[in-house]
Parts: structure tokens; C-alpha cells; sequence
């Protein structure tokens, strides 16, 4: 497949197209569209077709080009549909229901992954460590049961990105507890989950395949110059503040002093949690590390950030997969891609 040049459909958000002209000066790695930049851009550099298609809120969008321009795939790059993040997996049902191939995972892959709690529990079923936890729905009380004790981490049950996330989102008290669980429903507007916190060090593993799987290195978050009591979190500002990551040398990288056998132990759990949940095309699972060398699965990501030189491409580039040749993967893998047979 990897000689034939497709035409792809790119699905972006809206206020994510990026201007026909770069403005000279333009710092390419803090624009907003830099991942729908660099996909396009090396798309085109191979040869494909690529049209870009802002969606927001009209799926009737996306039929019409399917129609009129006849795409052989769709590179999805959407987020959620109408600003609203668990519907992205809606969004590629209706791909489904076009039979338009498209990259990425799936809608069921999908819907299992987004709900931490629901995935979680598929995982425990498979024998899969992961934190113990309780779910908050608004609107109830906030109890803690016994069989969770603290710290806890509280998290928004299905935003990504690390949303809401911060270092009071650890609680070591009821009260705290209560508080984080009402700030997670009044400013995100989301159920709220709260789990085991376990302190270790922060690991991710992007997979890519739909029935076999490479698992790529294990890649670490860096966190050289935080101070002592901080807790080491991927929080909002950790992931996306520029100037917080230079002032707290915060930086992602191979994972430093696994042995080859614990690196292929993480590997092995990664690829049981893709499948376990259903994932196909590509996704990073995230995980910890404790003192005593516990695994811990903490969630799948299907779809993640896909930038040139973030960590999914760089983990890439670390085994010789550029770019160029990880995108080709990404869309091959969506065209050999049979969605009925995940049915």
C-alpha cells in the first residue's frame, strides 16, 4: 500500500486549520495546529492528496466531501465533536456507517478507553494492575469507601490532556477529597474519578497495529528540578506551559536504567491493555512505576498526539521509524482496517 498515492481526508477542528501562509516568525512548535501542520504538510510531501476539513458540529460535512471528492481515507484528527470530547467516538461510527476508511482507533476502542472507570474495570478483569478507585457522579454524595485509602488522585472520568489535573488534585484528607470531587464537577462539568495515587515514576508506551503490535520504547517524563514535596504528575501545566517545563526541567525521553527484561514486561502489559479494550490503529498507554518495580496500568490513550518530535513520534525515531514512514504505518493501518471485524 505504501507506494500508492491516496487521497486523505483530513478531519481537523475547526480552529485548528492552519493558515495557507505561515507568517514569517512563526514559532512552529507552540502553534495551536502544529499536529494538523506537520501531518498535512508531510502528507503532502509524500505525495498524497490532502484535503482539509474543518468539523464542528455538522456530520453532514463529512458525508458530502465523502461523496463528492470519494477521499480513500480519513485522517482523523478530531478531539470530540461540538466541544464535547466523548463524542469523538461517534464521529468515527459515522465514518463506520460511510465505509470510509480512517486512521486511528475505532468507535468501541474508543468508548472503552475514554471512561477510566469502565476501562479500568476490563483491565482488572484481564488481570492487568491498576489503582483501586471510585467514581463520583454529580449530583450524589461524596463518600469515600474503606477500601480506598489515601492519597488519591481526583480526575475528571473522561477528559484527556490532563484537564483538571494539578497538584491539588492528590488529597490526603475526606475534606479534601470533597472539595477536588466538587471542583471537578462544577469546572469541568464531568463525573469525577478518584484513585489509588501511586508514587513512582511516569512511563508511556505508544503501541501501533491492529491485530499484530509493535510496541514502541518505553518513554519516561523527566521531572530534574521539581521542588522535594511537589508530586510527580503529569498536570495541565506540566504538559502544555512552556515556560513551566524550562523552570522545573521537565522533559520526556527513552526511559533511563530498565533492564531489557522489565522494559519487555511493560511492553508486553501494554500491548494485553490495547487488546484488552479493543484499541486498533495507534495509541499510548500510560503508566507508573513504583519503588518496589510494580507495573501500573494507569489509562490507554487511543489516538494521542501525533506532532512531529512529541514523544509518540520520537519514541518512534528512536527505533528508526521517521516521520514520514510513522504516518505511512498510521494510514496503512487504517486502510487494511476492517471495523466489522471488532464487531
Amino acid at each position: 500500500m505504501s507506494g500508492n498515492k491516496l487521497r486523505v481526508l483530513a478531519l481537523v477542528h475547526r480552529h485548528l486549520i492552519p493558515p495557507d501562509i505561515i507568517p514569517e516568525g512563526t514559532d512552529l512548535e507552540s502553534a495551536p495546529w502544529r499536529t494538523e501542520y506537520d501531518v498535512a504538510t508531510t502528507l503532502r510531501a509524500m505525495g498524497h492528496d490532502v484535503q482539509m476539513l474543518a468539523v464542528h458540529d455538522d456530520l453532514g460535512d463529512i458525508r458530502r466531501a465523502a461523496t463528492e471528492w470519494k477521499p480513500q481515507i480519513a485522517f482523523n484528527l478530531l478531539e470530540g465533536f461540538d466541544d464535547v470530547v466523548i463524542f469523538d467516538q461517534n464521529v468515527v461510527s459515522h465514518l463506520e456507517l460511510l465505509k470510509l476508511p480512517y486512521t486511528g482507533c475505532n468507535s468501541r476502542g474508543l468508548l472503552l478507553a475514554r471512561d477510566k472507570a469502565l476501562s479500568k474495570k476490563l483491565l482488572a478483569y484481564h488481570r492487568i494492575p491498576v489503582p483501586e478507585f471510585e467514581v463520583f457522579r454529580i449530583g450524589r454524595p461524596i463518600r469515600r469507601p474503606k477500601r480506598l485509602p489515601f492519597p488519591l488522585i481526583v480526575k475528571s472520568l473522561t477528559q484527556e490532556a490532563s484537564i483538571g489535573i494539578s497538584q491539588a488534585s492528590v488529597v490526603d484528607s475526606d475534606e479534601k477529597l470533597k472539595e477536588r470531587v466538587t471542583f471537578i464537577h462544577e469546572s469541568i462539568g464531568t463525573t469525577a474519578i478518584a484513585e489509588q495515587y501511586i508514587e513512582g515514576r511516569e512511563l508511556y508506551v505508544g503501541i501501533l497495529g491492529n491485530q499484530t503490535l509493535q510496541a514502541l520504547p518505553v518513554w519516561e517524563l523527566f521531572f530534574t528540578n521539581m521542588p522535594a514535596d511537589a508530586k510527580r504528575i503529569a498536570t495541565d501545566r506540566v504538559k502544555w506551559s512552556v515556560k513551566y517545563q524550562k523552570k522545573y526541567g521537565i522533559d520526556s525521553g527513552a526511559a533511563k536504567d530498565l533492564t531489557d527484561e522489565v522494559a519487555s514486561k511493560i511492553q508486553h502489559v501494554c500491548k494485553r491493555a490495547f487488546r484488552a479494550l479493543e484499541l486498533s490503529g495507534y495509541a499510548r498507554i500510560d503508566l507508573r512505576l513504583d519503588e518496589a518495580g510494580n507495573v501500573w496500568l494507569l489509562e490507554a490513550n487511543p489516538n494521542p498526539q501525533i506532532a512531529k518530535g512529541e514523544d509518540f513520534a520520537a519514541s518512534a525515531e528512536k527505533i528508526g521509524i521517521g516521520y514520514d514512514a510513522l504516518l505511512q504505518r498510521i494510514v496503512n493501518l487504517g486502510v487494511r482496517w476492517q471495523p466489522e471485524s471488532a464487531a
